[in-house]
């Protein structure tokens, strides 16, 4: 064979790379991957918390309403004297002043003075978050429990009565308002209909008058009815997402293997596709976390709760500016930073994101 029928050889090692060409090819990629995303991600929570912050400024003050007349409570006041409110909160002045001065302030953690209570906002948030996190935390709780329990079920025996039982209640529970069925609860189980008498408290978080062990159980009575609508109205969104990744999963090869091996049916749902399945329940995990910041503004308001649902309803009929401009911040930034969190976990439990 001669030496012009000899195909060149690719891989040379003398002589130097050609330019431009990593000696070290795909894997370092690979290494720089998971940081850049990270990178990423932040920067995009970065950029939306921006974006909220402006738009918490501007999107409230469309709401029509006077706050000036409403801290005047009905009075006569003269012309100099809400001129003199309207300076000692500053909205006297230029709009675009008005939006630097709070975004200046809201970057130290300023989010201003309440007009109704005059206090800083930031200190009636700190006061009413442990209620709204009370409450939202043990119905998260309870609801992600229920949800990825009956969702495993109901896919493992897919078609079956129960799996059409469970699937139909979840549907029509998640499609009711739950402000609707937090009244229906009050009429039924509070209020007392027909042979029903009223068991719970018709609203509130406590009833004024109870100590130690007592006041525990207090709280625990009044937190029941509301619990329970956020239970009933959540837990099918994680049933259904639990459900459907799980049956994904079932068809796949390695669940084959495993039940070839002679491993039970419990064992490879509870090992093996259960653990896979649960990847997409874990990003709505962590949106749901998010909103337990965020409380649910309808619930606490049927139920008098006094968390950041009901004070954002109760600044927002005034309309106070600064209390409902920081809860709303609050309220969304809680919600974006979970899901950035969710997103920098995820590549984590799958390799193949972010990669």
């Amino acid at each position: 064979m001669t030496a012009e029928a000899t195909p060149p050889l690719v891989g040379k090692t003398d002589g130097p790379a050609p330019a431009g060409t990593s000696v070290r090819g795909p894997r370092a990629r690979t290494t720089t991957g998971y940081p850049r995303y990270v990178a990423g991600k932040l920067g995009g929570a970065a950029v939306s918390l921006l974006a909220v912050l402006v738009t918490s400024f501007f999107l409230f003050r469309l709401i029509p309403g006077d706050p000036v007349k409403f801290m005047t409570g009905g009075r006569q006041v003269s012309a100099e004297q809400l001129a003199a409110y309207r300076r000692e909160f500053g909205l006297d002045l230029p709009m675009w002043e008005q939006f630097t001065d709070y975004c200046g302030k809201a970057l130290t953690g300023d989010l201003g003075t309440s007009y109704q209570f005059r206090a800083p906002v930031i200190d009636k948030i700190t006061e009413a978050l442990p209620n709204t996190l009370l409450l939202t935390g043990t119905s998260f709780v309870l609801y992600t429990a229920l949800g990825i329990f009956l969702g495993t079920r109901a896919a493992w025996r897919n078609g079956r009565i129960g799996d059409r039982l469970n699937t139909g209640l979840a549907l029509t529970l998640y499609s009711i308002p739950s402000f609707w069925l937090g009244l229906l609860l009050i009429i039924v189980f509070a209020v007392g209909i027909g042979p029903i008498p009223g068991l719970f408290p018709t609203g509130g978080m406590e009833s004024g008058d109870e100590q130690g062990f007592a006041y525990v159980l207090d709280v625990a009575h009044h937190l029941v009815l509301p619990v329970v609508t956020l239970v009933a109205v959540e837990y099918g969104q994680t049933l259904l997402v639990t459900r459907s990744a799980l049956l994904d999963e079932m068809g796949s090869d390695y669940l084959t293997t495993a039940r070839a091996k002679g491993l039970r049916d419990d064992l490879v749902r509870r090992r093996h596709a259960v653990p896979n399945a649960l990847l997409p329940t874990m990003t709505l995990i962590f949106i749901n976390l998010g909103r337990t910041v965020a409380g649910v503004i309808l619930v606490e308001t049927v139920f008098s709760w006094p968390g950041l649902g009901g004070l954002f309803y109760q600044a927002l009929s005034v309309p106070d500016l600064p209390l409902v401009q920081g809860l709303f911040f609050v309220f969304a930034a809680a919600v974006i930073v979970m899901n950035t969190l969710a997103d920098l976990i995820y590549p984590l439990l799958d390799p193949r994101v972010g990669r």
